[in-house]
């Protein structure tokens, strides 16, 4: 499927996933943040299954995995790792949990662009600049992800990391190629639910920026 470097041995891959879907065809769909604690409903755990699949049919096995603290992302590592039939410890961070959507917390997005405008809704899932009344520090966030990537650069040398979190965290991720705005005006920053990220990192510096290999990879449209 996915050609692996030459040199895998000494790369520290980190694979970043948005949870599966949290709801079903004909639900009415709302923004959902860190304030509300769904579980996925059965697409959302078909897409679990896919990443599982994805990743084991790449040689992408992680050998740990961190999710955020909320149902959705848990169940999603979880099914991922019934699918691989592998089992590697799993640690859940604060860090990876959903933002504060403030007053449009659980909102459906009709709502919500009446409350902030179509231009708002757009800056944020083209710039990632924040809507009036969310309650998102961008900067946290992408200190988050500085310090989360120097820690398995440190502990988890050559090693494959898988985070499960979700959109509003993940689409900060790309801060760690050292040039966001170039990123971010090759790709979109919106992560679809149930896809996959892939950034590298090579080298005892953890300072050096990593590599983005791969974005918003759908495991169903890549698996056999």
């Amino acid at each position: 499927m996915l050609e692996t470097r030459p040199d895998a041995m000494t790369v520290t891959r980190l694979l970043i996933a948005r949870h599966g879907n949290t709801f079903a065809s004909g639900d009415i769909v709302t923004r959902v943040g860190g304030r509300t604690d769904l579980p996925l409903v059965p697409s959302g755990r078909e897409q679990g299954q896919q990443l599982g699949l994805f990743l084991r049919q790449s040689n992408f096995l992680p050998d740990k995995i961190y999710t955020s603290t909320l149902k959705r992302a848990i169940e999603t590592a979880e099914h991922a790792c019934a699918a691989m039939n592998h089992h590697p410890p799993i640690d859940r961070l604060d860090i990876f949990n959903e933002i504060d959507y403030g007053p449009d917390e659980n909102q459906p997005e009709d709502d919500v662009i009446a409350r902030i405008g179509a231009q708002a809704l757009k800056d944020w899932d083209e710039h990632a600049i924040v809507p009036d009344g969310w309650d998102v520090d961008p900067e946290a966030i992408i200190q988050g992800w500085h310090a989360f990537a120097e820690q398995i650069c440190r502990n988890n040398f050559g090693q494959t990391i898988l985070v499960v979190t979700s959109n509003g965290i993940a689409r900060f991720s790309p801060h760690l190629t050292g040039n966001f705005d170039g990123f971010r005006q090759k790709q979109g920053l919106k992560i679809a639910t149930g896809a996959v990220c892939l950034f590298t990192h090579s080298g005892p510096d953890e300072k050096t920026p990593w590599e983005c290999q791969g974005w918003n990879w759908r495991p169903k449209n890549l698996t056999c």
